[in-house]
């Protein structure tokens, strides 16, 4: 967007939260219909997260069960092959989703926002330094990569996971910023920034990076998203902490305990679902921040 359309942007925003003491922003997201929805399942999965310890009826890691029963009253979905409550895994396994979508798809896009910028802005050998990485990390197959770094990391647990996620996970993002960092330089009023005397840094924090708000938010979902399905996917493969209850480490589990042969459906498919609402919630949001960049895209 250039700055005229940040700044129509923005009067729409404060015109549509005139009526209300909400932001206009948020407004805007609550009008639309796919977001509405998505702000509600994200914050369902974030109420349940936060109150972990309330919800689930024992802990996660209590095994004085009967082992691989059915669902039944005192167990919801049943029981697991070591006579853990899935339900409680269920409940507590938000928390490890949430968090390694925010933190590593905020590192992501931190990281790619960085990149991206300086390469595309300063250009001449900078970029190609970071272009070269940005290319290498791009053809690098991403999946044999974070199964070698998790693998063979010397220690394990949740911020390795993150870590991997990130180091696998940004250049993506910094080769769509670097591409819109492009074209915003040579805009007239970059020009006169210039010619005024502004600083690199004055011009890159006050006119650059605020055309770039929307696509910046949506890297970041789609990091967050990244990160969600990445952790979920090493837990399954066995790459993940052990000790840290994820809907990863519950699938894996799931599937070393037999649950398709002993008939344990909801030990099996409850993860799976709730791992697919959450990604879902996500993808709807990013309905809605479209919106917010794009006034033909709202709904009154």
């Amino acid at each position: 967007m250039t700055s005229v359309d940040t700044e129509a942007v923005r009067v729409s925003a404060l015109a549509a939260g005139r009526s209300s003491r909400l932001p206009g922003w948020f407004v805007i997201l609550w009008r639309n219909r796919k977001c509405r929805i998505g702000l509600i399942m994200l914050a369902a999965f974030v109420v349940v997260a936060a109150l972990a310890p309330v919800i689930a009826p024992y802990g996660p890691r209590v095994d004085e069960f009967a082992a691989s029963t059915g669902p039944s009253g005192a167990h919801w979905l049943g029981t697991t092959a070591r006579g853990e409550d899935v339900f409680s895994q269920l409940v507590y396994g938000a928390r490890t989703s949430l968090v390694v979508g925010l933190v590593a798809g905020l590192l992501t896009t931190v990281i790619a926002v960085a990149v991206g910028l300086t390469a595309g802005y300063l250009q001449g050998v900078v970029d190609d330094v970071l272009s070269f990485f940005i290319n290498l990390g791009l053809v690098i197959p991403v999946l044999p990569l974070m199964i070698v770094l998790a693998g063979y990391a010397p220690v394990k647990g949740l911020g390795l996971i993150i870590i991997v996620i990130t180091v696998t996970g940004w250049a993506y993002g910094a080769r769509i910023k670097r591409a819109q960092i492009i074209t915003l330089r040579t805009r007239d009023y970059i020009t006169a920034a210039k010619f005024a005397g502004d600083s690199t840094a004055r011009i890159i924090a006050f006119e650059i990076v605020p055309n770039m708000i929307s696509l910046i938010v949506v890297g970041f979902m789609g990091s967050a998203l990244g990160a969600i399905g990445a952790e979920a996917g090493l837990a399954f493969l066995g790459l993940g902490d052990p000790q840290t209850t994820s809907w990863g480490t519950m699938l894996n589990q799931a599937s070393l305990g037999g649950a398709l042969t002993t008939g344990q459906w909801a030990w099996l498919v409850a993860p799976g679902l709730v791992l697919a609402l959450l990604i879902t919630s996500f993808t709807l949001i990013n309905f809605g921040i479209d919106a917010l960049s794009n006034p033909h895209l709202r709904e009154d």
